[in-house]
C-alpha cells in the first residue's frame, strides 16, 4: 500500500500546469499525463467504472460493501497546477524532524518560508514539512487533495471491515483557469454531495464562498486628430478613468474589507480614445447585495452620461457563481457528516468561509451540494508553498472516516430545499 506521501511525492513531478490562453479543453495536454496515471492507479486498487473521459475527467467508484442502499458521495480533487507560476521540473524537498525555524528553499536561497508568516509551521515541530527547492511551485493545490483520495481508496479497498457506501472519485483539470467542472457529469455521478479535497490547513469545512458577477463597462468616444480635438474629441480613456476614480475606496474594496464584507474590484482596463473598457468584479456573501452593487455602477454611468453627452457608457453584468452556503440547504446531512468524521479523527471542526469561490460553488449549483475540506495547502501558486506529512495523513484519516459516516445512512432520504 503507497502511503499518502508516496503519492504525493509521485504526482507533484509530473507537470501539469494549466494555460488561460488555450482554448482546447484541457488547456495544456501535459495533463492527461497525471490522468492517465490515475487511471492506471485505480484499476490497479480494483476500483469499479474506472474510465477517463475524452476531455481528461477521471472517475472511479470504491464500492459500497453495507448490506443496505446507503447513499453515494463524490470525492473531488483537480489535477492542473497554477499558471502563475513554472510547475516544470518541480523539486520536492523533504524537512524530516522539522526543527521550527524559518526554511531557506535550497534551489534559491533568496526564498525563505518564515515562521511569522507562516504560524502553522510552530505546530508541525518534529513533523515532516514538504517544500519546493524555490525554483518552481510545489503543486500541493492540488495534488495534496489527488493523493489523499487515492490514499484513503487504497485504504478502504485494503480494508474490507471499514463500512461504507459507494464513493466516487473524481478528478478533473483547468480549475485554476476556472473551467476545473465544465466537463463532470453531474447526473452520471449519481451521488447524494461530493467534497472538494482543495484546502488550507487542518479541520476546515469551507461552507460559504462570494457570490459573484462581473461588469463590463464600456465607454464609446470619439477619436480626432489631437489637434483639432478640441469641442469634437470625446476621450474614452479619460472617461472610463473617472468611472474608475468614483468607485469607493474607504468601503467595498478588496484593499479595505475583510470577513463577510463585499467588494468591487476593477482588473482590467484596456482600450483607447475611440473606445475603453474596464472589467470589475463584484463580490458578497449575500447574493442580493449584488444587485445594489450593479446599481451603484449604473449610477456612476448616469452621472458619467450626462458630464459626457457625446459618449456612450454601457454596463453589463454576467453572472459568474453563487454562493456554496445557499446551495447546501438542499443537503443538510453534508456539512455535519464532514464535522462528524473530523471530529471522530481528534479534531476541532471550524467551519469557514473563502473570500473567492470553489470547484465547489459551481457543482453546487448544478445541483451536487459540494463543500470544500481542508487538504494541507499553504502558499499556494507560489514557490513558497508548502505542505506537510501530517496535514497529508489527517486529510486521510477524515475522508475514510467520511466513508463510514455516510455508511449508515439511506439513499431513501429526500433533500429539502
Amino acid at each position: 500500500m503507497d502511503t499518502v506521501l508516496d503519492r504525493f511525492l509521485r504526482y507533484v513531478k509530473v507537470d501539469t500546469q494549466s494555460d488561460e490562453n488555450s482554448d482546447s479543453y484541457p488547456s495544456t495536454a501535459k495533463q492527461f499525463d497525471l490522468c492517465r496515471m490515475l487511471v492506471d492507479e485505480c484499476q490497479a486498487l480494483g476500483l469499479d467504472d474506472v474510465g477517463m473521459s475524452d476531455f481528461g475527467v477521471v472517475t472511479a467508484t470504491v464500492p459500497g460493501n453495507v448490506d443496505h442502499d446507503a447513499p453515494a458521495i463524490a470525492l473531488i480533487a483537480h489535477v492542473d497546477t497554477s499558471p502563475e507560476f513554472s510547475g516544470t521540473n518541480v523539486k520536492p524537498v523533504l524537512h524530516e524532524n522539522y526543527n521550527g525555524e524559518d526554511l531557506v528553499l535550497p534551489g534559491d536561497t533568496s526564498r525563505i518560508i518564515r515562521v511569522a508568516e507562516n504560524p502553522a509551521l510552530k505546530t508541525l515541530v518534529g513533523g515532516t514539512v514538504i517544500t519546493t527547492d524555490g525554483t518552481t511551485l510545489l503543486g500541493a493545490d492540488d495534488k495534496a487533495g489527488v493523493a489523499a483520495i487515492m490514499a484513503a481508496a487504497d485504504r478502504l479497498m485494503n480494508n474490507p471491515e471499514i463500512p461504507r457506501g459507494p464513493i466516487r472519485l473524481v478528478f478533473t483539470c483547468d480549475e485554476e483557469i476556472g473551467r476545473g467542472v465544465d466537463k463532470v457529469d453531474i447526473p452520471g455521478l449519481n451521488a447524494v454531495c461530493g467534497y472538494t479535497l482543495d484546502g488550507d490547513g487542518i479541520g476546515k469545512v469551507d461552507c460559504e464562498t462570494f457570490s459573484a458577477d462581473v461588469a463590463i463597462v464600456t465607454v464609446e468616444g470619439i477619436n480626432t486628430h489631437p489637434s483639432e480635438g478640441k469641442d469634437a474629441m470625446v476621450n474614452a480613456l479619460r472617461i472610463i478613468s473617472q468611472f474608475i476614480a468614483r468607485l469607493p475606496t474607504d468601503h467595498l474594496s478588496p484593499e479595505t474589507t475583510d470577513g463577510r464584507d463585499g467588494f468591487m474590484h476593477p482588473y482590467v482596463l484596456e482600450g483607447g480614445v475611440a473606445k475603453a473598457v474596464t472589467r470589475i468584479i463584484l463580490r458578497e456573501f449575500d447574493t442580493d447585495k449584488l444587485a445594489d452593487q450593479a446599481a451603484l455602477l449604473e449610477s456612476i454611468a448616469g452621472d458619467l452620461r450626462a458630464e459626457h453627452p457625446k459618449a456612450t457608457i454601457t454596463v453589463e453584468i454576467r453572472k459568474q457563481y453563487r454562493n456554496l452556503g445557499d446551495g447546501l440547504k438542499s443537503e443538510p446531512r453534508a456539512v455535519p457528516k464532514a464535522q462528524a468524521a473530523m471530529e471522530a479523527c481528534g479534531l476541532t471542526p471550524e467551519l469557514s468561509i473563502i473570500r473567492g469561490g470553489t470547484d465547489g460553488s459551481i457543482l453546487t449549483e448544478r445541483g451536487l451540494p459540494t463543500p470544500n475540506l481542508s487538504t494541507g495547502e499553504h502558499n499556494p501558486h507560489s514557490p513558497l508553498e508548502w505542505t506537510s506529512k501530517e496535514e497529508l495523513e489527517t486529510a486521510v484519516n477524515v475522508l475514510v472516516e467520511l466513508a463510514q459516516q455516510w455508511s449508515s445512512e439511506s439513499s431513501e432520504f429526500r433533500r429539502t430545499d
